[in-house]
C-alpha cells in the first residue's frame, strides 16, 4: 500500500491536517458556535435575579408571609367596609326620619351628608379588599405589573399606618398604638418581600 497515492483515501495525511471523516470543517480563524450541532447555545439562568443557575421553583418564604398578609388585611377590610356601609344606612334612615318634621329641617341635611360620605368610605374599603385578594392570588403567575402594584400598595399602607402610629402615640393611649403598630410590620412585610431578590426572582422567573 503506498502513503503516496492521492487517491487513496487511507493513504498519509499532509502534516499538521486531520482526516474530517465527511463533516465540514470550520475554517481557519473563524470561531466555533457552542451548542450542539452548530446551534447557539441556550442563554445562562444565571441571568435571573434568583443568582447564577438558580430558578425558584417554589415560592419564597418570605413572599408567602406577605400573601397570607394580604388575605388578613383583606379580611379587615371587608369587616370595616360592611361596618361603614351600615353606619351609612342609618345615617340614611335618620336623614328620611328627619324629614317627616319639615322640609327646613337642618338635620336632614346633615344626616344625608354623613350617610354619603360613610357609603363612600365603605365602597373604598371593599374596593381596597379586592385589590389585596387580587394581588394575593396573582402571586402564583404573576409577573413585574403584580410585583410593582404589591411594593406601591405595601409602601402606600406603610406610610398610612405610620402616621396612624405617630398619632397613637400623640395621644399617649397604649391600646391605640397596637393595631397602628401591627399595620406598619404587616405593610413593611408586603413591601419588602417582592422587591428582594428571591422575590424578584419569582415573579422573573421563566414560565412553561
Amino acid at each position: 500500500m503506498s502513503f503516496g497515492d492521492p487517491n487513496n483515501p487511507y493513504g498519509q495525511q499532509p502534516q499538521g491536517q486531520q482526516p474530517g471523516y465527511g463533516y465540514p470543517q470550520a475554517p481557519q480563524g473563524v470561531p466555533q458556535q457552542g451548542g450542539y450541532g452548530g446551534y447557539p447555545p441556550a442563554p445562562p439562568y444565571g441571568a435571573y435575579p434568583g443568582g447564577p443557575n438558580q430558578i425558584p421553583q417554589s415560592m419564597p418564604g418570605l413572599l408567602t408571609t406577605a400573601r397570607v398578609f394580604l388575605y388578613l388585611i383583606s379580611a379587615v377590610q371587608i369587616i370595616g367596609g360592611l361596618f361603614w356601609l351600615y353606619l351609612g344606612a342609618v345615617a340614611s334612615d335618620a336623614s328620611d326620619l328627619s324629614s317627616t318634621y319639615g322640609e327646613d329641617n337642618p338635620f336632614e341635611s346633615m344626616a344625608s351628608a354623613a350617610a354619603g360620605v360613610l357609603i363612600v368610605i365603605g365602597l373604598v374599603f371593599l374596593g381596597l379588599a379586592t385589590l389585596s385578594i387580587t394581588l394575593g392570588v396573582k402571586f402564583g403567575n404573576g409577573g413585574q405589573g403584580v410585583r410593582i402594584t404589591t411594593i406601591v400598595y405595601g409602601a402606600l399602607g406603610t406610610l398610612f399606618g405610620a402616621f396612624y402610629l405617630f398619632f397613637a402615640i400623640d395621644t399617649g393611649l397604649a391600646s391605640a398604638m397596637i393595631f397602628p403598630l401591627i399595620w406598619v410590620v404587616f405593610g413593611v412585610i408586603i413591601t419588602v418581600a417582592p422587591a428582594v431578590a428571591s422575590g424578584s426572582a419569582w415573579f422573573s422567573r421563566p414560565r412553561f
